[in-house]
């Protein structure tokens, strides 16, 4: 039980962070590459790769690599607490429509 719950505060810090939040949110819309949420987020591409290694390192995100490109994708089947707050999000399927399909092609 004090394994949980120090788990779930050391995922409730990572998800504080408005960048974090958003990059869940994406993911939750689609599977994504960096340079993809580089160009949603209008940020640097080190910006991003640090926040999804310590969303990665939470245990919020998975990765899958193809090629030379590395795909982001959720992993909270196991956190149902997670899942609950990513429902409350706001949808980001029309920022996700605005990306260019050939950006890790």
């Amino acid at each position: 039980m004090e394994r949980l719950l120090e788990d779930a505060a050391e995922t409730f810090k990572l998800l504080s962070d408005k960048t974090r939040l958003t990059i869940l949110a994406l993911l939750k819309e689609q599977e994504l590459c960096v340079c993809d949420i580089v160009a949603v987020l209008e940020t640097t591409q080190p910006n991003v790769s640090q926040h999804l290694k310590k969303l990665k390192n939470g245990g919020l995100v998975s990765e899958t690599r193809r090629s030379q490109w590395i795909y982001y994708s959720l992993n909270v089947q196991d956190k149902p607490y997670v899942q609950g707050i990513l429902e409350q999000l706001p949808s980001m399927k029309h920022r996700l429509n605005r990306l260019d399909p050939e950006c890790c092609n």
